[in-house]
């Protein structure tokens, strides 16, 4: 239950995601109905009831309804912000810059506030004295006071009306005969607008956003120590670092964020190291490729633009205050990874089973099958010697059965980079395109029949999708997959 539970808050953001979408949709349909009936408030203004009429006068212009009113004018300001919203939120905006898409994507708290305000306007009526003025019944005081003739019928006082029986010697009157006869009303009809209740069910929702920011700042009050700087190949940057009271396990994730990188901005990054019971010190590494890790990679590093060798560079500095939320978790215990380069949870898998020895007693994988897909020989660079050191030590354990590396390059240029005697562990697992993951799947199942194989994928989503489908199909040796993708919800 508590694995079904992970993977169903795991499916947070696409729950969001489709949320949205579904507010542009009716907010679309919302918006031209609104448009018709401005123009039918215009048009078709009641001189019967004044008060139900939306505009001052017949042929008022429309504009003035949707510029010059309480509901018209906050509908127009929250059209802008949801258009704002949607557009920024596409994936060619967040890419190119992720501000954009963070700024306007708060301005949902402007958007909440008014909506409460869009109903204010009292447009939305109902009429308060059914029982003295029933609907379809006729006032003829009325037609006194508006100064108009009236009809001969109704010139004389009407009787008390006294329900006789119908005379026996005389047909009864069809149902359609009946329903001619007019209900007099001696009352106007009275009209008042609806109470707001959009405040209702927005503000559970607001109150529990506050509590949780609230509760995010109480948590990462307390900026952390930064212990170290390391900068791999490829634009990899590794940050070490030391917090009171810190405990986390593998697989979960922390917010990091940096004030002078940005005011209001955070972002979520894996954890590569955890604290055990003998070392406190637990670290992330991110991949440089936008402006908040260029930024942040500027004031971790003495010089951002230095050349980088295979060997990390270590970086003595006065490093800028960091806080971060408390670790939360993501799916994490694996047994087969399908990934990318930068993918961190495969790093930490594998640091995890280097320190096992420091506390790391709890991971229980009889085998490790690591599938890694990158588009050049650069992307393995800052991960190489991890895996060195992985393979060497297995051998020395007399099990180098335990891990099962695969390495698959999409372009041959520059292969032999990799190749040479500090990395010749890596020389016959390293292949030319792309992993064949039926044959992949198969193998798996066959080697573990009837038992229970996780699946961890750190990648696109093209990738996670064939994954995904694999996992879910059936094999004849009775092998269950069970997927995980790396999610930050």
């Amino acid at each position: 239950a508590s694995k079904k539970t992970r993977r169903l808050l795991d499916k947070s953001k696409t729950f969001h995601v489709t949320c949205g979408v579904t507010i542009c949709i009716f907010s679309v349909l919302h918006v031209a109905a609104h448009l018709v009936n401005a123009l039918n408030f215009s048009e078709n203004y009641n001189e019967d009831f004044l008060a139900l009429n939306a505009a001052n006068y017949r042929g008022e212009d429309p504009r003035k309804l949707l510029f010059a009113t309480v509901p018209g004018l906050t509908g127009v300001i929250m059209v802008l912000v949801l258009f704002l919203m949607c557009t920024a939120s596409t994936y060619a905006i967040r890419v190119s810059n992720y501000d954009i898409f963070w700024y306007t994507h708060n301005l949902f708290f402007v958007f909440y506030m008014l909506l409460m305000l869009h109903v204010s306007g009292g447009v939305l009526k109902y009429q308060t004295n059914l029982e003295e003025h029933p609907p379809g019944c006729f006032n003829p005081n009325k037609t006194l006071q508006q100064n108009t003739t009236t009809p001969k019928a109704f010139e004389e006082p009407f009787p008390d009306y006294t329900t006789e029986p119908f005379p026996e010697d005389l047909p009864v009157p069809e149902p359609s005969t009946q329903n001619n006869f007019i209900r007099i009303c001696s009352k106007e009809p009275k009209f008042q607008s609806h109470f707001p209740e959009t405040w209702f069910w927005i503000s559970g929702p607001l109150c529990l956003y506050c509590v949780e920011r609230l509760y995010r700042y109480i948590r990462s009050n307390k900026p952390v120590t930064i212990t170290s700087v390391i900068s791999h190949p490829s634009n990899v940057l590794e940050v070490r670092m030391m917090k009171d009271d810190f405990k986390a396990r593998a697989g979960q994730y922390v917010i990091l964020h940096c004030p002078r990188v940005s005011a209001l901005e955070s972002h979520p990054f894996t954890l590569t190291m955890c604290p055990t019971d003998t070392k406190a010190t637990f670290g992330v590494h991110l991949k440089v490729v936008g402006d908040w890790t260029e930024r942040f990679r500027d004031l971790l590093l003495l010089h951002s633009n230095q050349d980088t060798e295979i060997l990390p560079i270590f970086q003595q500095r006065r490093y800028p205050n960091v806080h971060l939320v408390s670790p939360t978790s993501q799916s994490s215990h694996v047994s087969l990874q399908g990934c990318r380069a930068g993918g961190t949870s495969l790093y930490l898998m594998l640091c995890s089973h280097d320190s096992m020895s420091d506390g790391w007693k709890f991971y229980k994988l009889r085998r490790l099958y690591f599938i890694w897909v990158c588009r050049d020989i650069e992307s393995f660079r800052w991960f190489a010697d991890l895996l060195c050191m992985l393979h060497n030590k297995l051998w020395q354990e007399n099990r180098p059965d335990y891990i099962n590396i695969q390495l698959y390059l999409s372009q041959a240029d520059g292969i032999q980079k990799i190749i040479g005697e500090k990395y010749q562990a890596l020389n016959s697992r390293l292949l030319i395109g792309r992993p064949r993951w039926k044959l992949l799947f198969d193998e798996i199942a066959k080697c573990n029949r009837r038992k229970t194989v996780g699946v961890f994928c750190c990648g696109p989503n093209k990738i996670s999708k064939i994954l995904h489908k694999l996992s879910n199909s059936s094999n004849s040796y009775g092998t269950r997959f069970e997927y995980n993708k790396e999610s930050f919800s």
